[in-house]
């Protein structure tokens, strides 16, 4: 098995998850790199690959367009090509995220609804999800909306920012289950009950001094910048739910 992205919030929880998986680090596995890519697939031939390494922040990936395409695009088209050159029956296993929706739309999106982002994030992850489908590789691709299980790390969080978030460790629990069942196509992972995003910010340690916020304020002193995503709520046909809570009695 080899992961992408292990030191990332979520790559570090799937790491252990998964200890005996290759998990090399960003200095020696840029997907951006076409070379790296396929010398590290030509070499190791996984059997599985879960791939968490992505640019992941809506306001970033829309002030640098390029970066976030050549991460999550290019980088995602290097790992199936070379896999498809050197190893095609990998089983791959892709993190994607709710932002691919309508965000607008209060209507929770199950795995058949159709995508239609808000942000250059969203775009650049809905195109991750298409080369994935359409690549002849069997797969997963698994959506998801969480955060660390650390302090908030922001002084506010929005009060009109909803979804069934869960954290970090539990999707990284939810991963290896679908993996487990052998689950293929597009499955939900999806905490069981639908908040806030400052309501999700309270619950993490230590954030008791959270301030809440609208996202009109967030839009009022960021002009032109990056919309945001407002309902990301999952629904399943699929799979179970979590328990957002789970993460607290795992620490």
């Amino acid at each position: 098995m080899l992961i992408t992205g292990a030191s990332g919030v979520l790559g570090q929880e799937v790491a252990k998850r998964f200890p005996d998986a290759l998990k090399p680090p960003h200095s020696e596995l840029d997907v951006t790199n076409r070379a790296e890519v396929e010398a590290c697939i030509e070499k190791n031939r996984p059997d599985v690959v879960i791939h968490l390494a992505a640019a992941v922040s809506p306001v970033k990936c829309h002030t640098n367009k390029e970066w976030a395409w050549k991460t999550n695009v290019l980088g995602t088209q290097h790992l199936v090509d070379a896999l498809l050159k050197h190893h095609p029956n990998t089983f791959l296993a892709l993190m994607s995220t709710p932002c691919i929706f309508d965000g607008e739309d209060e209507n929770p999106k199950d795995e058949f609804a159709f995508p239609f982002p808000d942000n250059f994030y969203g775009l650049s992850k809905a195109m991750q999800e298409l080369i994935v489908s359409r690549s002849g590789l069997n797969h997963v691709i698994i959506r998801s909306n969480f955060v660390a299980f650390t302090r908030w790390r922001y002084p506010k969080a929005f009060t009109d920012r909803r979804s069934n978030y869960l954290f970090a460790p539990t999707v990284a629990d939810g991963i290896a289950d679908v993996l487990k069942e052998g689950i293929t196509g597009v499955v939900h992972v999806l905490g069981d009950r639908i908040i806030s995003m400052y309501e999700l910010a309270r619950l993490c340690p230590d954030s008791e001094d959270v301030k809440p916020m609208t996202l009109d304020e967030y839009y009022s002193k960021n002009a032109g910048g990056c919309r945001l995503t407002k309902n990301m709520i999952l629904a399943s046909t699929r799979w179970k739910r979590y328990a957002i809570t789970s993460a607290m009695t795992q620490t």
